[in-house]
């Protein structure tokens, strides 16, 4: 009852009851007459009513007819039935994440994922430790990411999975999941088809997955004995990544039965075998089996020979606050900076920029070199790029088409030979399968322009794809076999392949007999034209009758007796004789046979091309590189005014010689200077963190709304950008890789999780404090103001010093606390630093004039009246509120006097009892903290 079925009736899909009234609300059909709801569409609509009714969240059952009224004759006389109705069987189940057919992805270049998930605890750790097991399937591309991950009680590592695919379909083990991991599935995602399968049965253990993987690849090779599958080499066989997932035992149960209860699921929806035989299977980016996890305790003097690039890691909490793929506002790409640097001209370029910016890299030599091809596309290759750009814009999805073309050779689902469509399937596909030749052929062309310029380029990566002995010369004899085997023209105006000559055998041999045969009869017409001295004899068609020989009623004196009278027209006879007869017989025959050979044609060609598949999909990752490095020299070029290409500066963490550090000068926000109008320019300010000179961690106070937040962000984007391999909005930019970006910022609560503001703050910050290192980014945005004033600045006050000093990050701390600034005004690790503002008075209430510019030292005031007083507050209320600052602030000031004279007196004390050993050093540093309080004590009452 949870299924919408689409059930064939000759030339219809037809929608009853229940279902009707979905087909009339969702795709706007009107009702058929009868009592009966009713309602349906033709077959050519099938693509998009179908498509739609996934997108929009049903399981859409497709019900074909296998049989015709022919066949159901035919198999009545044989089996001595009466059966009145033809076959029909569920070829396919459509949802939201197994959508595969091209029409119903025209719509969307972005994967639309399908995600298994299990959950198994972890042995000889807290109850709130996990190990979960994930599978992401994109249907569209059979690309299936397997892998698992310990996590915590905040499932931080399975948030930011979620937050980086965002899947638009869930399947799980009924009951086994525990309630932070169902609470993370639920706020990590958007409105997902969720379906929950039995354990064991329906949803696989590892061993079960291993099983039927040895049957499905097993049974693909050669040494299959009968229908049985060889177990023994079922393990070989298996893709490489699969291989080690299965060698790694216990380290990868929960990674192998995710696996399973996908494929257990697709098995029911009718599409395994489709999606498994055109399969990509790769470690989940982010899980323990991946080789491209990056290690917590090294950077820069990493081996990375036997794994690829490690990259830098962003949380959800980061990808919500940064806006990185989604804005705050509607959760479209409107603002981000994904839409920032997306100028991609095809969908899989722009599906490998969205991998790109999500994780960016992390060793200094792959930035420094992707910067070169950047470089590259802006110098020596500029006119090569903008070829592509002009050219590439118009091919189709040619990813998205090589594995359909692959999937429809396996003859499953709706393309299985014995589904009757009356639309004509083949000439759809032919149209497929031309798109993706001539789309191939514009590529060549383009990498052409690229490969004459191999020789030129800085970047190493550029100049390894185009080494003229691996993809060019591969993509020319492979496209050369399919321009040499038929006309592309005239398939396409004919609606079928009829190949040259010497492309398949059968084909040949059958058209070969149809021409001798007809010789043969054009010989038998100049025999009879003699035997009736006749020039004029000729074979005439009539109706679906050939080969009939046409007399003149003047000759019938000469006619044989055995010629018979097929028909006649005025003043002619047409007769067939038996060697017409004959003749005509073999000819059919051989028309038939040539028939089915043209048939298989298709079906030739189609299995030679996915003999190379794999090389098809090399040239497409070569292309969706291209147009992603692209795509940010575009970027590059579109920032509005001055932009750097970001210096990388290498950390030897075995030295004390260098330390982690974030430079610029004249920085900008990459996303709110792009979205500013009418002359408004955006202030630009200079950020010092780390290295030998500067501390680590900025203290960041100000006005409300005088920009601190924005600064962090900026900060935390250039970042992003720099590791990407993009240019960054500033004069310069220097910076040591950063492992990780660690955001909190903003007031939120769930209370749907039954979490509070606070609690939802600390959980992020809990985070920060357990998983930050030396080489991590901080960004802390107001940090304790969910609480009671003393609880939040005692947490502030310790969040800051461990991070500080212990973990030893980089960091940017926002507060309107200010005795934090006060604290650790001497602090060598901790920069205070304000957004400055100029403060005027007008009748008892202060307006304040943002500056939007970093300053040092703190700020004594937040001003929060002013904000009051922007918000259209009464006057009455704004001075009323005024009067009471001032009272709280003079309290505030007489208990913070009363405070550093205690501490006075204690200094004092302290010095005193070391004076019995007169030394001046000791009485002249006693007298700089005298000096250095009695400041304070002048700056106080001054404010």
């Amino acid at each position: 009852m949870d299924k919408v079925l689409l059930f064939k009736m000759g030339k219809f899909y037809e929608m009853f009851e229940m279902d009707a009234h979905v087909g009339a609300q969702c795709l706007d059909l009107n009702y058929m007459k009868g009592d009966q709801p009713h309602c349906g569409f033709p077959e050519k609509n099938f693509e998009e009513n179908a498509g739609k009714l996934a997108r929009m969240g049903h399981r859409v059952v497709i019900v074909e007819q296998v049989e015709t009224p022919g066949q159901l004759e035919q198999r009545n006389l044989k089996s001595g039935t009466k059966d009145k109705v033809v076959k029909r069987e569920v070829c396919g189940i459509i949802t939201k994440g197994t959508i595969m057919e091209t029409e119903m992805l025209s719509c969307s270049p972005d994967a639309a994922y399908l995600m298994a998930v299990v959950e198994s605890s972890k042995e000889g750790n807290a109850d709130d430790l996990c190990v979960i097991g994930l599978c992401v399937l994109d249907a569209a591309t059979s690309r299936f990411m397997i892998g698992q991950c310990s996590d915590d009680l905040a499932r931080s590592r399975l948030r930011s999975l979620l937050s980086e695919l965002r899947p638009v379909e869930l399947v799980k083990p009924t009951g086994l999941l525990s309630a932070a991991t169902e609470k993370a599935l639920k706020e990590e995602t958007h409105n997902p088809l969720v379906t929950s399968l039995a354990p064991g049965t329906d949803f696989w253990d590892a061993d079960k997955t291993i099983h039927e993987l040895q049957l499905l690849f097993g049974a693909k090779t050669d040494n299959s004995v009968g229908n049985k599958p060889n177990h023994e080499v079922g393990l070989s066989a298996l893709p490489h990544s699969l291989q080690m997932l299965v060698h790694a035992g216990n380290k990868a149960e929960a990674a192998l039965s995710a696996l399973g209860g996908c494929i257990s699921y697709l098995r029911a929806a009718l599409i395994d075998r489709r999606l498994l035989s055109s399969g990509r299977f790769e470690f989940l980016p982010g899980s323990d089996n991946c080789p491209q996890a990056p290690r917590k305790d090294s950077l820069s003097s990493m081996d990375f020979s036997d794994c690829e690039e490690p990259y830098m890691v962003l949380d959800s909490s980061a990808f919500e606050n940064l806006d990185v793929l989604e804005n705050s506002v509607d959760g479209s790409t409107q603002g981000t900076l994904l839409a920032q640097l997306d100028h991609c001209v095809t969908a899989f370029g722009r599906r490998l920029l969205r991998q790109w910016i999500v994780r960016p890299l992390l060793h200094v030599a792959a930035i420094s070199d992707r910067q070169d091809a950047v470089e590259d596309m802006k110098g020596v290759g500029a006119e090569a790029a903008s070829k592509f750009r002009k050219i590439l814009s118009k091919i189709p999805d040619m990813e998205r088409l090589v594995v359909r073309l692959k999937s429809c050779n396996e003859k499953t689902g709706r393309d299985a030979n014995a589904v009757v469509l009356y639309e004509d399937a083949a000439k759809k596909l032919l149209k497929e399968f031309l798109g993706t030749l001539r789309g191939f052929q514009t590529v060549n062309e383009v990498l052409l322009s690229f490969a004459n310029i191999s020789g030129q380029y800085q970047s190493k990566r550029l100049g390894s794809l185009f080494d003229q002995g691996k993809v060019m010369p591969k993509l020319l004899s492979m496209l050369k076999y399919f321009e040499d085997a038929f006309d592309w023209l005239d398939a396409e105006k004919n609606g079928y392949i009829r190949p040259h000559h010497g492309v398949d055998k059968e084909f040949d041999l059958r058209a070969e007999n149809v021409r001798v045969i007809e010789e043969k009869l054009a010989a038998y017409l100049e025999e009879q034209k003699k035997h009736f001295n006749c020039q004029s004899l000729a074979f005439v068609t009539v109706g679906k009758d050939r080969y009939q020989l046409e007399i003149p009623e003047s000759l019938q004196s000469k006619v044989p007796h055995d010629y018979q009278v097929e028909s006649q027209k005025k003043g002619f006879r047409r007769y067939s004789t038996s060697t017409v007869k004959q003749l005509l017989s073999e000819l059919v025959y051989e028309e038939e046979c040539k028939e089915v050979a043209l048939k298989n044609i298709m079906q030739g060609l189609l299995t030679h091309f996915c003999k190379d598949y794999t090389s098809w999909l090399m040239v497409i990752r070569l292309i969706a590189e291209l147009d992603a490095l692209i795509s940010l020299a575009v970027a590059s070029n579109c920032i509005v005014g001055e932009a750097c290409r970001p210096t990388l500066v290498e950390i030897n963490r075995f030295s004390d010689a260098s330390a982690p550090l974030i430079l610029a000068k004249d920085l900008r926000h990459p996303i709110v200077e792009a979205s500013l109008d009418g002359g408004r320019c955006f202030v630009p300010n200079d950020i010092r963190l780390g290295g030998k000179e500067h501390p680590p961690f900025m203290l960041l106070t100000g006005p409300n709304m005088g920009g601190k937040s924005t600064l962090i962000r900026q900060v935390c984007l250039a970042v992003i950008l720099a590791q990407v391999g993009a240019h960054v909005p500033a004069k310069e930019f220097h910076l040591s890789p950063i492992d990780r970006i660690f955001v909190r910022m903003g007031a939120k609560d769930k209370i749907m999780a039954a979490q509070s503001t606070f609690l939802v703050e600390l959980l992020e910050t809990s985070s920060m404090l357990t998983s930050a290192t030396q080489y991590s980014l901080v960004a802390l945005d107001e940090l304790g103001r969910g609480t009671a004033t003393s609880d939040g600045q005692a947490i502030a006050h310790a969040v800051l010093e461990h991070l500080a000093h212990k973990v030893g990050c980089l960091g940017m701390f926002s507060t309107h606390y200010h005795h934090l600034a006060d604290d650790h005004a001497n602090d060598s690790m901790v920069a205070l630093k304000h957004m400055a503002c100029k403060v005027e008075s007008h009748g008892g209430v202060e307006k304040v004039t943002f500056l939007y510019k970093l300053a040092d030292g703190a700020c004594p005031k937040s001003y929060g009246v002013n904000v009051a007083r922007i918000a259209g507050m009464p006057d009455s209320v704004l001075k009323r509120a005024a009067l009471q600052a001032t009272q709280l602030e003079c309290k505030e000031s007489k208990d913070a006097i009363h405070g550093w004279g205690i501490r006075l007196l204690v200094e004092v004390m302290q010095m005193v009892k070391k004076l019995e050993c007169v030394d001046m050093t000791i009485i002249m540093d006693l007298h700089k903290k005298l000096r250095c309080m009695h400041k304070q004590l002048q700056d106080s009452m001054k404010s």
